[in-house]
C-alpha cells in the first residue's frame, strides 16, 4: 500500500513539474512583456524545422521577418530561452563590446558524453575555449596560409586533372558529393598529414566517416539528434554519443597513430597537429594539460568544418556561375589573365590579387551563409532594453541564448536590394565599404568568429579559379532553379542536389 502510495506520488509530481515546465516555456516571453516567436508545447518556436515543415534557411528568414518593427524577439529554443537580435547595432554590442557576457555557444553535448565533441574549440567554454583558441590561431596565420597553399594547390591539380582526364564520368556532376571529395583530400594533408585522392579511391575510409560524420539526416540520426537537444541527461544515460563510435575512433586511431609516430622520428610538419603537440609540450601553467583527446577533437572539428561548410561554399558558387554566364565569363578572363602570368599556375599571392574572385565569393558567402543562424550562450546576467516602445527590458539570464539570425539579414532588401539576385558587384570597391559589417557576417562575428574562414576561402577560391581555367560550367536539365532547400538535414543543402554539367576547355 505504501508503495503504491509512493509511485503515485512520485507520477504526480512528474506530471506537475512536466506541466510547469511547459506551461513556462509557452508563457515565458508574455509573462516578460517582450515581442514574441508563437511556441509549441515541448518542442518551443522551431517545432516547423524538427517536423520538416520548413528548412533551416526558411526558419531563419520567418524569425528574421516575424516581426520587422522591434530590435529583438523572444524565441523558444525547446525549453531554452532564446533572444533572436534583429538590430545591426545590438548585434555589435552583444557580439563585441559586452562579448564577456556572452562568451559561449549553446552547447548540447559535454565532454563527458563525446569527447571528439565536447572537447574542440566550437564546443569549449570559458577558460578552456580561450587556451585552446590562443593554441590553434597561429596554425591560420598568413605564413601558415603560404605553407599549406601547396599543399591545397597539389590537391587541387589532381583533382581537376581527374575531371578533366576522365569525361566520361564528370560531364555531368552532382556538385556536392564531388567537391566533398576534394575537402576531404585537401584536409586529410593539411591537418593530418595524410595523401588521399578521393576521385580515383571513392570508398576510402576518411571520404566514408565524413560522410557519416556530417550527415545528420535519417530518421534514427534525427531522433538522435532530438534527445541530445531535449534531454542532454537522458542521453548520457543512455550513453549515447553524438558521433558513431566507428567514426570517432577511427580519428582517434588516425590521429594518436601520427602523433605517436611524430614524437618516435622526431618528425616536425608544420600544419595543425604539430601545433597541438607543441601546446602539448609547453612548460608554461595552463589551466589544462593538453591531451591525445584535446588534440583528437580540434583535428577533427577542422576536418567536418571544412568538410560540409568548404563544399558548400564551392557548390553554391558553381552553381550561380552556371546560372549567370556573363559572370563567369568575366570571372574566367581574371582567372586565365592569373594563370597566364604564372604559367599555367595560380600563386598564393596572386590569389590574393584576383578582385572579382573575391566579389564572386563574397556574393556566393552572402545569398547562402554557411550558417544561416549564429548563437551565443550567456555567461553572465544581463540587462537588454526594451525590443520597441511598449515593451519591458529584459534580462537575458546564465544559460539563454542569443541568436543572430544571419539568412534572415542577408537576405533583407533594406541591405541588400533585390537579396534573391546574384550579384558580385555589391561587393566592388565602391560598394563593398557601405555595407554595414553587422549585417554580413557569413562567419561569425567577434572573438568566437570562425578560426578557419581563411583557409576555407583559400581552399574554395582555388578549386573556383582551376575550374574555370579548365571547364565551362554549364546549367543541365537536372539543375533545379531556384533552388529548394532540404528540410530533411539541418543544414543549407538543397533537395535535389547540386547538378550542374563540366564542358572542357581546349587547352
Amino acid at each position: 500500500m505504501v508503495y503504491n502510495l509512493l509511485v503515485v506520488a512520485l507520477v504526480v509530481i512528474g506530471l506537475v513539474k512536466a506541466i510547469w515546465a511547459v506551461y513556462d516555456q509557452c508563457t515565458y516571453w508574455k509573462r516578460r512583456r517582450a515581442p514574441r516567436l508563437p511556441t509549441a508545447p515541448m518542442f518551443g518556436s522551431g517545432w516547423q524545422m524538427f517536423f520538416r515543415k520548413m528548412s533551416i534557411p526558411e526558419f531563419s528568414q520567418y524569425q528574421y521577418d516575424y516581426r520587422k518593427d522591434v530590435r529583438y524577439i523572444g524565441s523558444m529554443d525547446f525549453f531554452t530561452p532564446t533572444v533572436v537580435i534583429r538590430d545591426p547595432a545590438l548585434i555589435r554590442d552583444l557580439g563585441i563590446k559586452y562579448f564577456e557576457h556572452f562568451t559561449d555557444h549553446q552547447n548540447f553535448v559535454d565532454e563527458e558524453m563525446d569527447p571528439i565533441f565536447g572537447k574542440n574549440v566550437f564546443s569549449l567554454r570559458g577558460e578552456r575555449w580561450r587556451e585552446m583558441r590562443n593554441t590553434l590561431s597561429p596554425t591560420f596565420t598568413a605564413s601558415k596560409m603560404r605553407f599549406m597553399f601547396e599543399l591545397v594547390s597539389k590537391c587541387c591539380k589532381e583533382f581537376t586533372d581527374y575531371l578533366y582526364d576522365h569525361p566520361e564520368q564528370f560531364t555531368t556532376i552532382e556538385a556536392k558529393d564531388i567537391f566533398t571529395r576534394y575537402t576531404n583530400d585537401v584536409i586529410a594533408t593539411a591537418a593530418f598529414g595524410i595523401s588521399v585522392n578521393s576521385l580515383k579511391n571513392q570508398n576510402n575510409e576518411f571520404y566514408l566517416k565524413g560522410v557519416d560524420a556530417s550527415n545528420f539526416g535519417g530518421f534514427f540520426k534525427f531522433i538522435k539528434f532530438l534527445l541530445f537537444r531535449m534531454s542532454p541527461r537522458l542521453t548520457k544515460m543512455m550513453g549515447l554519443t553524438f558521433f558513431t563510435k566507428d567514426t570517432t575512433k577511427f580519428f582517434y586511431n588516425v590521429v594518436s597513430e601520427t602523433v605517436r609516430t611524430r614524437d618516435e622520428q622526431n618528425i616536425v610538419r608544420p600544419d595543425m597537429i604539430h601545433m597541438l603537440m607543441q601546446a602539448r609540450d609547453k612548460d608554461k601553467p595552463s589551466t589544462h594539460q593538453m591531451t591525445i583527446d584535446d588534440i583528437v577533437a580540434q583535428a577533427f572539428i577542422f576536418f567536418l568544418a571544412g568538410f560540409d561548410t568548404a563544399s558548400t561554399l564551392m557548390c553554391y558558387t558553381v552553381y550561380e556561375l552556371a546560372l549567370n554566364p556573363d559572370i563567369q565569363e568575366r570571372l574566367r578572363e581574371e582567372v586565365d589573365r592569373y594563370m597566364t602570368e604564372g604559367n599555367g599556375e595560380i600563386s598564393y599571392e596572386a590569389l590574393t590579387k584576383m578582385e572579382y574572385l573575391e566579389m564572386v565569393t563574397s556574393e556566393a558567402l552572402r545569398k547562402y551563409p554557411p550558417v544561416p543562424f549564429i548563437d551565443r550562450s550567456c555567461v553572465q546576467k544581463f540587462e537588454l532594453s526594451p525590443a520597441a516602445p511598449g515593451y519591458d527590458s529584459i534580462t537575458i539570464k546564465p544559460g539563454d541564448v542569443l541568436g543572430f539570425p544571419v539568412y534572415g539579414m542577408h537576405h533583407d532588401p533594406k541591405y541588400f536590394p533585390e537579396p534573391e539576385k546574384f550579384d558580385p558587384e555589391r561587393f566592388n570597391e565602391q560598394n563593398k565599404d557601405k555595407i554595414d559589417p553587422y549585417v554580413y557576417l557569413p562567419f561569425g562575428i567577434g572573438p568566437r568568429k570562425c578560426i578557419g574562414n581563411r583557409f576555407a576561402l583559400m581552399e574554395a577560391k582555388l578549386l573556383t579559379a582551376n575550374l574555370l581555367h579548365r571547364f565551362y560550367l554549364k546549367r543541365i536539365a537536372k539543375t533545379t532553379v531556384p533552388i529548394v532547400y532540404s528540410k530533411k538535414n539541418f543544414s543549407m543543402n538543397p533537395e535535389h542536389g547540386f547538378w550542374i554539367g563540366l564542358e572542357k576547355r581546349e587547352r
